[in-house]
């Protein structure tokens, strides 16, 4: 471990590196070695995907649009009309129990499917907000630091400006005891 990244522990967040949280340990490791730590999350990794994982993403994605609410209203209806039309002979007769049949079992399958994706957009968004926090926390380590450098720029050409102040009036005392 580099001196550096401890003693930004100890500059920027009074606490010993060791002390700190993994995250906060990566966030200081990035800024002793000037790197970026932002990425884009908006890209979904999906090669680290089961395919279950990946299929209850697309039912979930499907299930929940317009798209399928449409054509299901459709096949509902396109049902509802062929049974009705055919009066004496229909298939499911009012009050179309086996279309409640479908629909029940369509229910069963799909609600479990998209609560495991909505579990995984949970993590998905933990993770997002997990980055969120080490993005900022480096902005604000940085930030800091920059204040700490201007406050010793500034305390410098004070002391600077003070010494030539002195070295002026030693000159004009000078010049008045002669």
């Amino acid at each position: 471990m580099s001196n550096s990244v401890k003693d930004l522990a100890e500059q920027l967040l009074r606490k010993g590196y060791d002390d700190l949280p993994a995250r906060e340990q990566r966030v200081l490791r990035r800024i002793a070695a000037r790197a970026a730590i932002s990425r884009d999350t908006s890209q979904p990794d999906e090669a680290g995907l089961s395919f279950g994982e990946r299929l209850a993403d697309r039912v979930a994605a499907f299930g929940g649009s317009w798209t399928f609410i449409l054509i299901f209203s459709g096949l509902i209806l396109i049902w509802v009309g062929v049974n009705v039309l055919a009066m004496l002979n229909p298939v499911d007769p009012y009050p179309f129990v086996f279309l409640n049949l479908i629909l029940s079992m369509l229910a069963a399958v799909q609600a479990p499917v998209i609560m495991m994706s909505q579990n995984r957009q949970s993590s998905k968004d933990r993770e997002v907000a997990a980055h969120d926090y080490e993005v900022n926390l480096k902005a604000e380590l940085e930030i800091m630091s920059l204040h700490e450098k201007l406050d010793d720029l500034r305390m410098r050409q004070l002391d600077e400006h003070f010494a030539s102040i002195a070295t002026r009036l030693a000159a004009i005392e000078q010049t008045v005891r002669k």
